[in-house]
């Protein structure tokens, strides 16, 4: 098995203003791109070749850095592109905003715990909204490392998750990354968010 760099559900352009075309296409034609690339030449010819993603990240403690940290960003930014959508939606529904509701009393404290997560990341990482042990929580990671490894502070199923690398929002937001988390709800895809909880 090889791992492959997903097609976009939309085009570069279609995130605009909030995220601009020439940030996309980088982030995915060059980020992206290379961590794939890299991610099939580190596993080639090792224990780790034909192994699924999810396979590599349960044993993230003995894996080489490089399979790590590729593997990581191979499958953050899949997630990443899934969970966005031109115009976004608003709210939540069903299931998926009961649980928001029980677990951070409203879907605006989730907003506002999940902002605060991706803000305070220091240098570069990621926020995500978690389902864990039966409940969603809110975690960031720094680097490309996610939930689903077993090396993660929190540990669990990413349903949501926002890229605070500064290669994700320098060219239209500089040093405002809160600008740009900001911008990121009016973009985020909750019937897709909703697809990953009920999963």
């Amino acid at each position: 098995m090889s791992f492959e760099l997903p097609k976009l559900d939309y085009a570069y352009n279609a995130l605009e203003p909030l995220i601009d075309a020439r940030t996309m296409e980088i982030h995915h034609t060059k980020h992206h791109a290379a961590y794939t690339n890299n991610l099939n030449n580190l596993v080639a010819g090792t224990e780790w070749e034909g192994k699924s993603i999810h396979e590599i990240f349960s044993n993230t403690d003995k894996v080489p850095a490089g399979i790590r940290n590729n593997g990581g960003g191979f499958y953050n930014h899949n997630l990443y592109w899934k969970v966005l959508t031109p115009g976004g939606h608003d709210k939540t529904s069903g299931k998926l905003h009961n649980a928001i509701v029980k677990d951070f009393g409203s879907f605006d404290k989730l907003k506002e715990e999940f902002a605060k997560a991706a803000a305070t990341r220091f240098g570069s990482g990621w926020a995500w909204l978690v389902k864990a042990d039966g409940k969603l929580v809110v975690a960031s990671t720094p680097n490309q490392d996610n939930p689903l490894m077993n090396v993660s502070e929190v540990q669990g199923t990413p349903i949501l998750g926002i890229d605070v690398w500064e290669h994700a929002y320098y060219l239209n937001y500089q040093n405002r990354r809160p600008d740009y988390i900001e911008a990121f709800w009016k973009l985020v895809n909750w019937d897709v968010v909703s697809d990953f909880f009920h999963a």
